[in-house]
């Protein structure tokens, strides 16, 4: 997170898609742009609102001129301007170009990366991490994350060559959940050290798994859970890393679960003890 104080923004109105700036915006659809730059697209004004209030630095907000006059719309804008953001008011055409794909959200933002160093995660007493070996969907990461957040994980740590948390897909699958999850990358080497130094239990999903996954004590000690690559489930060598490996019994013909399916079932378990019901009692 940015600490760096900037002067206020400037307001623009846009129509153009060749307006360098819309340009830009638009190339955060590609990885590339947004390693180079930092920076990654949200969509809609509650994301927006819920990135700020989470010390998320906002760069560009742009909203469609239909939200001119809006109070709502017009308070957001100011907020951003004071914080230094510019402010883009853009035609319905450049909303529909940037979102890519029609009847898009009315109000974007531009905002800065964020990632958790190694060194700064500090595991206690019965704190849950997840950890992702090469995920390649993004619907699957972004629903992982959100997945992580309502069960009440500290975070995600993603492990080698896996999609990008920041792809537009992967955010509006997270549901906003990207502003509430610290996300850490390792690569497979940098994990193996951190898992061997982790002071709990590493457990891992796998077929070859002698344990059920409902099985161990998940309420003693901090809990890193290691799940494998959608296709090729996780390597020899992280499953040599884990303390113990976990499976989920299944008694249909499927011979495995989605990807995002097994990793909630798996939290949840493992946060049960941690998670209460307000409602009567059935």
């Amino acid at each position: 997170m940015s600490t760096t104080v900037r002067a206020p923004g400037r307001v623009k109105e846009v129509t153009s898609l060749s307006n360098p700036i819309i340009k830009d915006i638009r190339l955060l659809e590609k990885k590339r742009h947004r390693d180079e730059t930092g920076l990654f697209l949200a969509e809609g004004m509650k994301l927006v609102i819920d990135a700020m209030e989470s010390g998320w630095t906002i760069r560009t907000l742009i909203y469609g001129k239909a939200g001119k006059g809006q109070e709502k719309v017009e308070a957001l804008a100011a907020r951003c301007l004071a914080q230094g953001a510019d402010v883009l008011i853009v035609s319905e055409k450049v909303l529909g170009a940037i979102a890519r794909r029609d009847n898009p959200q009315m109000v974007m933002g531009v905002f800065e990366q964020q990632w958790l160093p190694r060194d700064t995660i500090a595991p206690t007493g019965n704190d849950t991490w997840v950890a992702l070996d090469r995920v390649r969907d993004p619907g699957n990461l972004g629903t992982i994350i959100r997945t992580a957040d309502a069960a009440g994980a500290k975070g995600v740590i993603l492990v080698g060559q896996t999609t990008d948390p920041f792809a537009t897909e992967t955010v509006r699958a997270t549901m906003g959940s990207i502003f509430a999850v610290p996300l850490a990358r390792m690569d497979e080497a940098a994990f193996i050290d951190f898992a061997g130094k982790w002071p709990g239990i590493v457990a891992g999903t796998h077929l070859k798994g002698a344990v059920d996954y409902r099985k161990p004590d998940y309420t003693r000690e901090p809990v890193l859970l290691v799940m494998g690559n959608e296709q090729a489930g996780m390597t020899d060598e992280l499953a040599d890393a884990c303390t113990t490996l976990i499976k989920i019994p299944q008694a249909g013909r499927a011979d495995s679960l989605n990807l995002a399916i097994a990793t909630g079932v798996c939290l949840f378990e493992i946060r049960r003890h941690a998670l209460t019901f307000d409602g009567d009692d059935a």
